[in-house]
């Protein structure tokens, strides 16, 4: 199934943008782990639409009830699900795009996949709306995780023109990561982050929208977790990253930028730290060899597009009369999506981790 994914921990995510609700159902958790619903909500929060004017004007309370799979606090063993209401739906907001698809949405092409079926309110189950149940099962695998000493966390690296600075590859700390892990739209610096908020601003006021990066970073995982080829942790994480539906490319450690390298510059040489253990001088490998955690930290970037829905006329096409015409969108919509999408990321890159730290006999 599409809206699946994992094998030994198997999470399925339901629902609709304008339906009755949105949830998730995660299989074969262990059973006996505590799960703190608070730390649930925290989560939920930064992804919560509303904040202040970077995002859409759309809100929601998004409160995660569990209704199987955990009792007393601990997980039973049994799938768990939980499910969030949808209780600001403006269905109306969308009649105009029935038979208009929206550039660069899925509507035209989930119009052919699905033979027009689809439910097109607040793009249906095509909306970063379903982002949020994908939040819920990032907390509940950051919660195993951090049990088992990982730490995860991540900051808006670019907006537009404007970038924040880089994690050091080297030595990203567990305390930062879990500071920043506790921020709506966080940077590393705050000068960034203002300058950063003017972008988003500038662009709302032109009925326009605006594209980004974000930097994550997990500490702690072990080393030797992961496998070649298809099996690999860059395989298994980008999967799970792709699933936040404005990420647009992915890329590990120095990523894209090793096609100006040399490898006397790019390769990371081993060396032996104060305590004896095997680290590397530089981390551009993002913590990933062949396929296998190497101990290093582990870095990824992600690339999110412009949203789409934008107040400027746009041209598309009348799927009824065959004919070209001109779309004004109405709705509430996310000048940009960046700061919103980075606690999903994290909350994806939670999923992947723990698929492969199971697959690996590590929970």
């Amino acid at each position: 199934m599409s809206s699946s994914f994992g094998l030994q921990v198997e999470m399925t995510i339901f629902g609709e943008s304008h339906g009755p609700a949105i949830g998730v159902v995660l299989n074969n958790l262990p059973a006996g782990e505590p799960i703190s619903e608070e730390g649930i909500a925290e989560q939920l929060a930064r992804r919560a639409p509303g904040q202040d004017p970077t995002s859409t004007a759309r809100k929601e309370p998004d409160v995660c009830r569990i209704l199987s799979g955990m009792k007393n606090g601990v997980t039973t063993g049994a799938p768990l699900c939980a499910v969030i209401q949808n209780t600001d739906t403006r269905s109306g907001d969308y009649a105009n795009i029935a038979l208009c698809p929206r550039p660069s949405h899925a509507d035209y092409a989930a119009h052919l996949r699905y033979k027009g079926c689809n439910d097109i309110s607040g793009s249906g189950h095509f909306s970063g709306r379903l982002t949020a149940p994908l939040v819920i099962a990032g907390s509940i695998c950051r919660q195993f995780l951090l049990r088992r000493g990982v730490h995860i966390g991540g900051h808006v690296l670019q907006i537009g023109g404007v970038q924040d600075e880089a994690f050091d590859p080297v030595s990203v700390s567990a305390e930062q990561l879990d500071q920043l892990a506790k921020t709506y739209f966080s940077t590393l610096s705050p000068h960034a982050n203002r300058r950063m908020r003017s972008e988003i601003e500038a662009a709302r006021m032109d009925m326009d929208s605006v594209g980004g990066l974000v930097e994550l970073a997990a500490v702690g995982l072990p080393a030797g977790i992961g496998s070649p080829m298809f099996g690999g942790v860059e395989n298994i994480l980008a999967g799970a990253l792709y699933g936040v539906p404005a990420v647009k490319g992915v890329s590990f450690g120095a990523g894209f930028a090793y096609g100006s390298m040399r490898g006397s510059a790019a390769n990371d040489c081993y060396t032996l730290d104060e305590a004896g253990n095997i680290r590397t001088e530089t981390n551009n490998c993002g913590g990933i060899t062949g396929g296998i955690t190497t101990g290093m930290p582990l870095l990824v970037q992600a690339a999110l597009k412009p949203t789409p829905s934008i107040g400027k006329p746009q041209q598309t096409v009348n799927l009824d009369t065959m004919e070209n015409t001109v779309l004004q969108i109405k709705g509430r919509h996310d000048p940009c999506i960046v700061p919103r999408a980075l606690p999903a990321l994290e909350a994806a890159l939670a999923v992947g981790l723990m698929q492969l730290m199971a697959e690996g006999g590590k929970l």
